[in-house]
């Protein structure tokens, strides 16, 4: 793990932490605005700790996380969660206090991976454009994951109904059918400069239709929440007009630490124990006798130029960095945000000491699934399932925020 108290973190880990880029933080040494150290094997670093001046670092310095670690919710808030894959969301709202009474999901194997868990669960399995959700009407929250689709533009600002035919239609049915007093949407960053910000702007638009207010959405970085993994998750947050005077709505604070894949994968603060044996893709041969060369934290570049022009062919000539590609994790840092293959070319994830791609419950743990959550399907589906996930803590974090949100409503209600 990384603290931010006594600990000394590289140029990538900063960059990441502050939103800029390397070259950034080069102009910023030129300058003075950062100071450098360098360790015993002449790796160039930076202390934290003198760089409280940083927005996001001071947040970590001055966390509020074990505060909002005790907040419970003052009753049972029922919920139903739409696109809930295979349980990450679902799993850190249960821990933070929600009740779910339905959870859609069209994947086969998912679904029996969310009733081998949670036999409980009332699991719909199907197409979400078939579920009537007016039973559902009063119900306390409404989450879900819809993937991003561009619209049909007919004018500047889109109602309701010109969203049929997309996912984000029938997310914003259910809320319309459903009448959340909250609800939560979660999406890729990239939604937000999604069709030049058509989408977005859609959305916010329906949103405001359906009688809610949209939070500014925000995007939360997965690092900053006890997750091992460079993983990005758009948020959007929306309440029911007429809950809104006496809604009190705050995101969750980061944790005082960054941690690492050696804190995925072996015992520590996040697990007491090593990740446990499980199945996983191989190497072809000589793939694998290629990546043997690749350094901890490098990718093809780090390899002899003769063997760069073997592994990527016509790719050789192309522009860009290609960074996914031969890619090897290091156990000082974070994963990179895990795909659905580790094995695949352009989406490498080689485990940072031994010449194979991560195996399932090691991209389980980088996700923080607990050990005990097991996946459905042939491994392709698991690998599948675990990449597209909402990772566990995050989700945690973000459920405590909601918790909290409708403890608020709650109680200005009950007066």
């Amino acid at each position: 793990m990384i603290s931010p108290c006594n600990q000394s973190i590289d140029a990538n880990l900063l960059a990441d932490i502050v939103s800029v880029s390397k070259s950034t933080l080069l102009s910023w040494e030129k300058n003075g605005k950062i100071t450098p150290v360098y360790n015993a094997l002449g790796e160039k670093k930076y202390l934290l700790e003198q760089l409280a001046d940083f927005a996001p670092i001071q947040a970590m310095l001055n966390s509020k996380w074990e505060a909002e670690a005790q907040i419970k919710p003052v009753r049972d808030f029922s919920s139903i969660e739409l696109f809930a894959g295979a349980g990450g969301l679902a799993i850190g709202l249960e821990q933070a206090g929600f009740k779910a009474l339905a959870l859609n999901e069209l994947d086969k194997h998912a679904c029996d991976t969310l009733r081998k868990n949670r036999p409980h669960w009332n699991v719909v399995q199907g197409d979400v454009c078939g579920i009537d959700f007016t039973p559902f009407k009063g119900i306390d929250f409404l989450s879900g994951g819809f993937p991003c689709q561009a619209f049909s533009y007919a004018g500047n600002q889109l109602g309701f109904e010109d969203t049929r035919g997309t996912l984000f239609f029938e997310f914003a049915r259910a809320i319309k059918e459903c009448q959340p007093r909250v609800f939560l949407g979660e999406n890729v960053r990239g939604l937000l400069e999604h069709d030049n910000g058509k989408t977005i702007a859609a959305i916010k638009s329906v949103i405001a239709d359906l009688g809610y207010t949209l939070i500014e959405p925000h995007v939360l970085k997965a690092i900053f929440y006890k997750v091992p993994q460079k993983r990005e998750r758009l948020m959007l947050v929306g309440i029911r007009n007429d809950l809104l005077p006496n809604a009190v709505f705050n995101w969750p604070s980061p944790y005082k630490r960054i941690f690492t894949l050696k804190d995925a994968l072996q015992s520590g603060e996040l697990y007491p124990n090593n990740a446990p044996i499980s199945e996983g893709q191989k190497y072809p041969k000589r793939k694998a006798e290629i990546l043997k060369l690749v350094p901890q934290g490098g990718y093809w570049r780090d390899l002899p130029d003769d063997l760069q022009r073997e592994y990527m062919q016509g790719s050789y000539f192309l522009g860009g960095g290609k960074t996914g590609m031969a890619r090897r994790l290091a156990w000082n840092a974070p994963s990179l945000t895990l795909t659905c293959s580790p094995a695949q070319k352009q989406t490498e994830r080689c485990h940072p000491e031994e010449d194979r791609p991560l195996t399932v419950r090691e991209y389980a743990r980088i996700q923080t699934f607990p050990d005990a959550w097991h996946f459905s399907g042939p491994v392709t589906s698991q690998y599948k399932q675990i990449g597209n996930a909402v990772p566990v803590n995050l989700a945690l974090a973000m459920g405590r925020s909601l918790i909290a949100l409708l403890n608020s409503i709650e109680a200005e209600n009950a007066v």
